[in-house]
């Protein structure tokens, strides 16, 4: 008497190797799995291949842990022994690994006498947890060398560890170098903390200086880091659109927001609203500036903004007409602000 169909789909099956996935069942999956082969085999069958499947399994997954942690060994002695490149190299793998235990292996290799090993090293141990992550970076700001200082602040502002704030204000005010002080006001922006908001308005009142590239980056970065921290606070995101790649309107994020009226539950926003407003306003400053500053009045979302966002709808530069209406819709839907009829027909236009 041949087998019957279900009794050969199941010894079929059973010759299948079994994948890792195959152990990620519920407890339904279990009991389907059980009685389809318990009618095929019997339950001590069953049983016998379910404990064979568990010790495999229990056995590969273990192998793969342990090589896991020889490589890591391996680059361990990559990053103490190997040269500048191999060393590099290490740095690499271990960044695109994205885990703690990776980014400990990294943290020798802040202290290399190459100061690209050190820089390299910086952005390797983000992924510690956050305040072993900034005991490890902070000493850098103080580093001999401008790139391993930059690269620092940049790793500073990853980590988003509101300890960091003060360290890089304070490293902004003692650099003399452009690149590092303006990788400190987009690692304040990136951590997301309104302690820093004193800070970035009192780069923004400063008038702009006439063709100065640094000084055009750093008010750029002074306003979107502004408009960043409010975001981080009202909706926890910190990814924001840069204006010149693409439009707003193709990424706008419309979230309930956590303080409908942000400059009262966070009084530092309130003195950064009319600076804002004079840096949208100032033809002086920088298209770049101008669009951040808009940017930044929308996500803080006071109606105090309202008019001045109002009268850059139809400006002729397309990006600013195009922040200034999203911003307009943020402040509204933040705020509950009724706009007159005839601004809601020009922001839906």
């Amino acid at each position: 008497m041949g087998k019957s169909t279900t009794a050969k789909r199941a010894a079929r099956d059973v010759k299948k190797p079994i994948t890792p996935s195959e152990f990620q069942i519920t407890s339904i999956e279990l009991a389907v799995r059980r009685s389809f082969f318990c009618r095929a085999f019997g339950e001590r069958r069953i049983f016998s291949l379910i404990f064979w499947a568990l010790l495999i399994g229990g056995a590969i997954f273990g192998g793969a842990s342990n090589s896991l942690a020889q490589n890591f060994d391996e680059l361990s002695v990559q990053i103490r022994r190997g040269n500048t490149e191999q060393k590099r190299e290490a740095l690499r793998i271990i960044r695109n690994e994205e885990s703690a235990e990776a980014s400990r292996a990294a943290i020798p290799a802040l202290r290399d006498a190459a100061e690209i090993v050190r820089a390299t090293a910086a952005f390797s141990v983000v992924f510690l947890p956050p305040d072993e992550a900034f005991r490890a970076l902070s000493p850098l700001l103080s580093d001999k060398k401008e790139l391993v200082r930059r690269e620092a602040a940049y790793a500073l502002g990853k980590v988003r560890n509101p300890l960091a704030v003060n360290l890089l204000i304070e490293r902004f005010q003692k650099d003399k170098v452009a690149e590092v002080k303006n990788a400190s006001i987009v690692a304040v922006g990136e951590i997301g903390d309104a302690a820093a908001i004193d800070f970035l308005t009192n780069i923004l009142r400063a008038q702009p200086k006439n063709e100065d590239e640094a000084d055009d980056f750093r008010r750029r970065a002074a306003a979107r880091s502004v408009g960043q921290i409010a975001q981080i606070i009202q909706i926890g995101i910190t990814e924001i659109t840069t204006p010149e790649n693409s439009l707003p309107e193709d990424s706008v994020i419309y979230q309930t927001p956590r303080f409908p009226f942000l400059a009262e539950q966070f009084p530092a926003f309130r003195p950064a609203i009319p600076v804002l407003i004079n840096v949208l306003q100032n033809r002086r400053e920088t298209n770049d500036a101008r669009r951040e500053a808009a940017f930044a009045l929308g996500a803080i979302g006071d109606a105090a903004a309202i008019s001045v966002l109002q009268t850059h709808l139809t400006d002729e530069d397309y990006y600013l007409a195009a922040i200034s209406r999203q911003s307009l819709r943020k402040i509204a839907f933040y705020s509950n602000q009724k706009i007159s009829s005839q601004v809601v027909r020009r922001l839906n236009k």
